[in-house]
């Protein structure tokens, strides 16, 4: 089975693409982040009839997360239950595979603008309450998956300029640590698992031709638990749909995983 993430940055703009993408890349599972949209304009009908069942938690004009998937999914859960939160960036839930139930978080992470501001002061403590639902998901859930946009590139091979980013967003130590965090709860980056290319970004700036110059980042992910690390045979980021026209700004992560 292959599970992939995708922040379409407005799913209202980006809908023909995820139908054709989805044509093309069958997956089992897709979580897709930045919908942009209410609950009453998610388009289940063009998402059912592409064969997927789907758990949608939407907001207007921001955020906003979905997950899209051929079984029907259940225990379903939006947001983070220790965290009072407006913002629309998670949803949880379960779906039924030969192999066993397989937990699914797909959150849509704060980016939190810089250090040293009341954003970045929320974003680590939306990660902090992240971790928590984490870890206590993980301890009923041993198949469990946490994959979304992360808004942190946690190393320095998982930016452009490394050296010239160093310690603004997405590259500074409290992100990095807090991605260390989720790791140890006994999770694993599924796109270092294999060998991959040097250079490997999943989001480009659309100013200053970022995605003709590799000017990147990769900041979405896919980790799994140690439950499924055995399982995974691959994963690949994407590149095809950040060339479509009016793309997204950020381009699918596919894990497979065997039986």
């Amino acid at each position: 089975m292959q599970i992939a993430t995708w922040n379409v940055n407005s799913l209202s703009v980006r809908l023909p693409q995820v139908l054709d993408w989805l044509a093309a890349n069958p997956v089992e599972v897709l979580g897709l982040q930045e919908l942009k949209l209410t609950d009453d304009k998610f388009p289940h009908l063009e998402l059912e009839a592409a064969g997927y069942h789907c758990a949608a938690f939407g907001q207007k004009t921001y955020n906003g997360v979905a997950l899209l998937s051929r079984q029907p999914l259940r225990d379903v859960v939006r947001n983070l239950p220790d965290l009072a939160d407006e913002q629309a960036r998670v949803v949880t839930a379960t779906l039924d595979t030969p192999q066993g139930p397989l937990r699914v978080v797909n959150a849509y992470f704060v980016n939190g603008q810089a250090p040293g501001t009341d954003k970045f002061a929320y974003k680590l403590r939306w990660l902090a309450a992240l971790t928590t639902w984490v870890r206590a998901q993980l301890a009923q859930h041993p198949r469990l998956v946490l994959m979304g946009d992360f808004n942190v590139a946690p190393d320095d091979r998982d930016t452009y300029d490394p050296v010239g980013l160093a310690g603004t967003i997405h590259h500074t130590p409290e992100e990095r640590a807090h991605f260390q965090e989720l790791l140890a709860l006994g999770l694993h980056d599924s796109f270092r698992l294999f060998e991959q290319a040097q250079k490997s970004f999943s989001w480009w700036d659309y100013r200053m031709l970022g995605f003709q110059k590799n000017r990147g980042m990769r900041i979405d992910h896919i980790l799994i638990s140690d439950a499924l690390k055995p399982l995974a045979s691959a994963c690949q980021i994407d590149r095809a749909p950040r060339k479509n026209k009016q793309p997204s700004d950020h381009t699918p992560v596919v894990l497979s995983l065997h039986d």
